[in-house]
């Protein structure tokens, strides 16, 4: 696999629906392998490595960058969200892309637009409770991407946890021909998971912002270490965080890995969830914890 496109050579750009729809028709009629990485674009190295897995795995690789209105709330970071078309486009380049798919908010959203996919339950708790129609927003997004952009699989990140598992119930629910692959979160040498928008962070709060990946070990340390008190260990992730200078915690607590509901005893695997305000930005972190 991995017979694309060369770091030298430029990605066709489509913005319309037909235009990266026939690309990737005519890549799988010619027996390639098609890979799609969706973003809001404001690449760094967390998306640079979902398209290097693509890369590998795949012969054709989409990425499609649209900073999507309908999953942020009525005051959240819409106007100000990063838009570095250029730098992404460049690396786009550098990484083999094959296709960049770049439509304007009117082609997603034209003005007689008036369908909305929602997964209940999963999409009810944790991010959804703080930040209500969210993923309301990403999964209709999504699944319009997985029609303009008919790959055979899509790359997520797993720090955005909780939205990679209602994507998956989408699919399964739908029937939707699709493989959905989640890949390691990506960090920074301190632990501090790569996000879009870290770069709202002064340099006080970059320091802060290193609570919640302390949160998430300590959770790990203590059950690998034979605590099985689970409120305990919720206080003390929560406690940790509201304790950090220019942080206000939203949650941290352990959830089972597919209901994402809160467990009240050990399980094989857990997953530690930590969302919290760093000053003004608000940031998401999570570690999955095996074999306890």
């Amino acid at each position: 696999m991995s017979q694309g496109t060369t770091s030298s050579t430029k990605p066709q750009v489509h913005a319309t629906v037909e235009a990266v729809r026939s690309a990737v028709l005519a890549a799988k009629r010619d027996g390639r392998r098609v890979g799609f990485v969706p973003t809001m674009g404001a690449l760094h190295a967390g998306h640079l490595s979902l398209i290097r897995i693509a890369r590998r795995e795949c012969d054709f690789v989409v990425v499609s960058i649209f900073v999507n209105p309908t999953q942020f709330g009525p005051h959240e970071d819409l106007s100000r969200y990063p838009r570095p078309l250029n730098a992404d486009l460049a690396m786009c380049t550098g990484e083999g892309v094959d296709a960049v798919y770049l439509p304007a908010t009117e082609t997603m959203y034209p003005p007689e637009f008036a369908t909305c996919v929602e997964v209940t339950g999963l999409s009810d708790v944790l991010e959804g409770a703080h930040r209500p129609g969210h993923f309301r927003g990403v999964t209709t997004v999504v699944l319009k991407l997985f029609q303009v952009v008919p790959a055979d699989v899509t790359y997520f990140g797993q720090k955005d946890y909780q939205q990679q598992t209602l994507i998956r119930r989408m699919v399964a629910d739908l029937n939707l021909p699709i493989e959905i692959r989640t890949c390691p979160t990506v960090r920074e040498s301190d632990g501090l998971a790569l996000s879009s928008r870290n770069v709202y962070l002064s340099a006080d709060e970059r320091q802060s912002a290193l609570a919640p990946s302390r949160c998430l070990k300590l959770a790990e340390d203590r059950l690998r270490g034979g605590d099985r008190d689970l409120p305990a260990i919720r206080r003390a992730m929560f406690d940790l965080l509201a304790a950090t200078p220019h942080v206000r915690p939203d949650y941290a607590t352990l959830i089972h890995p597919d209901t994402l509901e809160e467990v009240s005893h050990v399980l094989p695997t857990l997953v530690a969830v930590v969302a919290a305000r760093v000053g003004a930005t608000r940031l998401i972190d999570n570690q999955i914890i095996e074999g306890i």
